[in-house]
């Protein structure tokens, strides 16, 4: 076997006569649809597998966890369900920013190989700033914590900060192991549990229409729905669409693995729309339900527990220990397919020499899985839910997830639209078969520099703070320290040591024996003129019945 080994192509839809298309200033680079040559990996995802991938994401806890928060924020019944119109609006403008990049790059790897066809310039910097966000943020943490208290909720048992703390550890513990040693059963747990969140908010759904229906169940908080919303504030509001939003994180799941999805244009063009429409009249179902059977003094007070609250409400008896734990079983269902993903994440970073240690986060050993990947992110999760103080953890966690990510997807969005006036200027040629439009990703744009910006506006009463010890903007600071580490990484790794050492850093594509594509970042000495030419040079992977 050998090694597919080439100069970083720019994007093109097919192979071209020339070797790079850079445009006159080196930033993007041309071609009819934007796409290097394909994956020769197995396409095993269909349809209904992407719609899958979409929607085990999204769905999530955040339905279950946020909505006592939201309408805490918002002030009022109508306010909410704005909200969560508005945060569907926002995530469906990401959807299709997103499906247009994907078009464009039907490649594995999501908003990394986005951020680094746009951001070219200085050489490897947006790449370092990536891999701090992904190295050191602790997505599975969140969903730990509250299956956590929804494990403690069913057992009734009084939810102190330690039995909290050490049931999460206990969750994460269980997903990191057998995601590490077995990942066949893995990813049948998650599929398992997939099934029970789909058949709970379906229920719950239908169950909000039954006791709309019935004056003895029904509360009168539709009447005046709006009475309340002169209190929110743009702290508030801010706060209540963040939660919306981490209810739909998930909508570009399919992008991180479209080297791999049959007919990728067609699939991309039907499972997100289908995916977002149906989760959206999902989440908007389950949230009248929940304002249909619960009253406003139980919706403030009930934070994470609000759909076993729910079901008490409803059916009385052990229903509110049987919901929380079928929520509860969803939570761990969501961290599987977290670190699952993470722990992919962190492996491709090492076999691209990202990181440092590289072979190190590459390897597959001992049990032909990301491991060592997955042990980084499981550290990292430990240190998240241990770290905040008491009562503060979930929410530190969500929104330590979802600002970044709003940074992530603001530069995204900008990047998207920067390629459209460079295809105005005549610059490049970029025709994906999927087109966001200026308008769309221009309000994507416009709603993540709200997002960005509205957490530094401190809060106007103690009602509306998220955190019960930490400064309201605790987050935002631990974000940009975050992306400082990357930017600090990006000095010493591409400016610093090369000089040291007398090389220089040169990116590469390797096809390995699985048949994708994947960037590697090799160390070339500068006194070493015949290490790679100019010209690429292809060896083909092939198996020894191809050759």
């Amino acid at each position: 076997m050998s090694t597919y080994v080439s100069r970083l192509k720019a994007w093109g839809s097919e192979p071209s006569s020339k070797s790079e298309h850079q445009s006159s200033d080196g930033s993007i680079a041309e071609g009819e649809n934007f796409v290097t040559e394909l994956d020769q990996g197995s396409k095993r995802l269909g349809l209904v597998s992407s719609i899958g991938l979409i929607c085990n994401r999204m769905l999530g806890t955040g339905v279950f966890a946020v909505s006592s928060s939201i309408y805490t924020l918002s002030g009022s019944i109508g306010l909410a369900l704005v909200m969560w119109v508005a945060g569907a609006i926002i995530a469906t403008s990401g959807l299709y920013v997103y499906l247009e990049y994907g078009s464009a790059i039907p490649r594995n790897g999501g908003e990394k190989n986005y951020l680094e066809y746009v951001f070219t310039k200085p050489r490897f910097f947006v790449t370092s700033m990536y891999a701090s966000y992904v190295f050191f943020l602790g997505w599975a943490a969140s969903n730990s914590v509250n299956a956590a208290v929804m494990f403690l909720t069913a057992a009734d048992t009084e939810i102190t900060t330690w039995k909290q703390r050490g049931l999460a550890l206990g969750v994460l513990s269980f997903c990191f192991i057998v995601n590490s040693v077995n990942v066949k059963l893995g990813l049948y747990i998650q599929n398992l549990l997939g099934i029970f969140k789909l058949v709970i908010v379906i229920f719950i759904s239908v169950t909000g229409w039954v006791v709309l229906g019935n004056k003895n169940l029904k509360t009168d908080n539709f009447h005046n729905a709006f009475e309340g919303t002169g209190n929110a504030s743009a702290y508030g509001i801010v706060n209540a669409l963040y939660n919306v939003i981490w209810s739909f994180v998930g909508y570009s799941n399919v992008n991180y693995a479209l080297g791999e999805v049959k007919n990728p244009v067609r699939t991309l063009k039907i499972a997100g729309p289908v995916s977002m429409a149906f989760l959206t009249i999902i989440y908007i179902f389950v949230n009248i339900a929940y304002f249909a059977a619960v009253p406003k003094e139980k919706l403030r007070s009930s934070k994470l527990i609000l759909a076993a609250d729910f079901f008490d409400i409803v059916f009385g008896g052990h229903a509110k220990k049987a919901a929380a734990a079928i929520v509860g079983l969803s939570a761990v269902g969501n961290v599987l397919s977290v670190i699952f993903s993470q722990g992919r994440i962190i492996q491709q970073l090492g076999r691209e020499g990202v990181l440092p240690f590289s072979s190190f986060f590459a390897t597959s050993k001992p049990f032909d899985s990301p491991a060592v990947g997955l042990l980084q992110h499981f550290i990292v999760c430990v240190v998240t839910i241990i770290a905040p103080p008491p009562g503060d953890a979930y929410n530190f966690i969500l929104n330590l997830i979802v600002y970044p990510m709003n940074v992530i997807n603001l530069a995204i969005s900008v990047g998207l639209l920067w390629i459209y006036w460079q295809r105005r200027q005549k610059k490049i040629e970029w025709n994906p078969k999927i087109k966001a439009g200026v308008f769309v990703t221009g309000f994507f744009a416009l709603s993540n520099i709200y997002l960005v910006v509205a957490p530094y506006v401190p809060p106007s009463n103690k009602g509306e703070e998220v955190y019960k010890s930490l400064p309201y903007w605790t987050h935002n600071v631990v974000t940009w320290g975050i992306f400082a580490i990357g930017a600090v990484y990006w000095l010493v790794w591409s400016q610093v040591l090369p000089k040291v050492g007398n090389y220089e850093l040169v990116s590469t594509e390797v096809v390995g024996e699985d048949g994708f594509w994947r960037k590697k970042i090799i160390k070339r000495k500068l006194d070493d003129v015949d290490y790679i030419s100019e010209n690429i040079e292809v060896n083909m992977v092939t198996s020894d019945k191809q050759s």
